[in-house]
């Protein structure tokens, strides 16, 4: 019944202040990759479902979340390929899906050259009741 607040909602009031103000600083000067992506994730654009962009979650700011099926997906420049940067996002994948999220990550690369790719990895994902292997093994060279 009315006055509820939706657990996104309430991840955000629990948030560190500065992670926010963060967070919002990010959306003012998002990627490429980002700015295509969210083209199509916006406004419920994507099969009625709620995405946020840079959104704070637990102590990270991930690049896009939908709470609705519990997806977090990551956005990678060349940076991710680096050992120490390969190593953080595996820890920080296992965080978050410690806290019940898929996450799927791609290079910011496939995005703006397959975002059809992209989307269609995130639809099966979001509309499968099992996790399939749909991102890039990141293998690949990174931004080109």
């Amino acid at each position: 019944m009315g006055g509820g607040r939706g657990e996104g909602e309430l991840l955000m009031i629990k948030q560190n202040p500065k992670l926010t103000a963060y967070a919002r600083s990010m959306r003012k000067e998002p990627t490429d990759a980002e700015n295509k992506l969210w083209h199509f994730l916006r406004a419920k654009r994507f099969n009625g479902l709620k995405f946020r962009r840079q959104q704070p979650f637990k102590h990270y700011i991930v690049d896009f979340i939908c709470h609705d099926c519990k997806l977090i997906i990551e956005l990678d420049g060349g940076q991710h390929n680096e050992l120490d940067g390969a190593d953080y996002d595996r820890q920080r994948t296992i965080l978050l899906e410690q806290e019940g999220y898929k996450v799927l990550r791609f290079w910011n690369h496939d995005v703006l050259k397959n975002h059809e790719g992209v989307l269609q990895a995130i639809y099966l994902t979001c509309h499968s009741e099992f996790t399939l292997p749909l991102a890039p093994s990141h293998q690949g060279s990174g931004d080109l």
